[in-house]
């Protein structure tokens, strides 16, 4: 099995190099990667005790900020090793001022995590959520490296738990300590011989919390916003999220404003957002006081200010629910706003949660939509139970963080097993 894993990744390598010639994301993948050696040469001169932490992207790197900061915090000898899968985390965070060196992950094959860990020799190593590096744990665990797994949320049907996954269950059994989201992970685990076990919750919690406490004044926004009540943020909208939204808007004339910020902000995508609101939509980087009497929709074409844009809205439309899974919802309840997303939410803890309490509504088609923000005109209780909902279920979450840095210091200390 390992075998086939190893092929897989060097197909996928391959797949990446193909896609080069043609898509700018799989070029800036490959180009990141050319800067691993000075990285390298900068982990080996490093004489400090080093803490790893990787993120796929930029949302599991919101969900891993919170332990990352509070471990620099308490534990300032250790230098911060942060690695990302993706451009979309490493373009956005190359100069986070939290971590001493930042870098993309190579390619998950034998050869390539040896010399990586080799070079980092990580005092110990915090993979956020979902990721699994069979080779780079390998890798971890053979050196004996304290390996944490945070904010983790495991299912039955994920490919370790199957027949032809027990191989690779091998490495999670070997993993130090898990923090994972709800009883449900422990659950699994333990059933699976697992039981080095925290349930900590989502620090995405901690996180969001910090963002909504932190006021920060966004002047375009404040100009497009001023003396609308009917406000929508959409956030990482996909095309049929932005075909929805269009229908709404057509069909409503007047009645909403729209900020929306897409998942993706290539030019051909921003072109296809403008021509779905012919005459009342602009750009962000576009924008002017003067120009925003007139607009309805503001399209945001810039990378990480999405978790501060909540602020604005009345509502919150997640995008990704009609395909490959809803973004973030914890950002936008927690400033006490409804949320409404696509089918594709049963991943999604919170987002079950909240459907259960009033708090989130989740749609099949147009016509849902226009039931549900029917529903908030006809009746001002709805929105305020859904609202109250939101904000008090986010504010109830909050507190992984310090679970998760209670566990480490007793870890560190030798007061716990290691």
């Amino acid at each position: 099995m390992r075998h086939l894993y190893n092929f897989s990744i060097q197909f996928y390598l391959l797949a990446v190099h193909i896609a080069a010639i043609f898509k700018p994301k799989a070029r800036r993948w490959l180009r990141g990667r050319k800067q691993l050696y000075k990285t390298l040469s900068l982990l080996k001169s490093n004489q400090q005790p080093l803490a790893w932490f990787h993120c796929a992207s930029l949302g599991e790197f919101e969900q891993g900020r919170p332990v990352i900061e509070a471990f620099k915090k308490h534990q300032p000898e250790y230098k911060i090793l942060l690695t990302f899968f993706s451009p979309s985390g490493f373009e956005v965070r190359q100069n986070y001022e939290h971590a001493d060196f930042v870098c993309y992950l190579p390619a998950d094959t034998p050869s390539k995590a040896k010399r990586f860990v080799t070079a980092a020799n990580p005092s110990m190593v915090i993979f956020v959520k979902y990721e699994y590096w069979h080779n780079f744990m390998h890798e971890i665990i053979q050196r004996r490296t304290p390996l944490f797994v945070l904010s983790a949320n495991f299912r039955p049907e994920q490919y370790f738990f199957q027949w032809y996954g027990k191989r690779f269950l091998k490495n999670l059994e070997q993993v130090t300590h898990y923090f994972v989201q709800n009883q449900q992970s422990a659950n699994l685990l333990k059933k699976n011989g697992i039981n080095q076990v925290t349930v900590a919750g989502d620090t995405r919690f901690d996180r969001v919390m910090k963002i909504v406490n932190e006021v920060v004044l966004i002047p375009v926004i404040e100009a497009f916003v001023a003396g609308h009540h009917e406000v929508i943020i959409a956030g990482s909208s996909w095309p049929v999220d932005e075909d929805l939204l269009a229908r709404l808007f057509h069909k409503n004339p007047a009645k909403f404003k729209l900020i929306i910020a897409p998942h993706e902000i290539h030019e051909a995508h921003l072109q296809s957002v403008e021509k779905l609101f012919p005459g009342i939509a602009i750009r962000y980087s576009q924008a002017e006081p003067a120009d925003l009497v007139q607009k309805q929709v503001l399209i945001i074409d810039s990378i990480g200010m999405l978790s501060k844009l909540y602020r604005y809205g009345r509502y919150a439309y997640i995008g990704g629910g009609f395909g490959v899974g809803i973004h973030n919802v914890p950002e936008a309840a927690a400033y006490g706003i409804p949320v409404i997303f696509g089918p594709n939410y049963k991943r999604f803890q919170e987002a079950i949660d909240l459907i259960e309490i009033g708090g989130a509504f989740s749609i099949n088609n147009f016509e849902q939509l226009q039931m549900v923000f029917n529903d908030f005109e006809k009746n001002s209780s709805t929105w305020q139970k859904s609202a109250s909902a939101c904000r008090d279920y986010v504010q109830q979450k909050a507190g992984a963080t310090q679970k998760v840095m209670e566990f480490i210091a007793n870890f560190k200390s030798g007061s716990l097993k290691k």
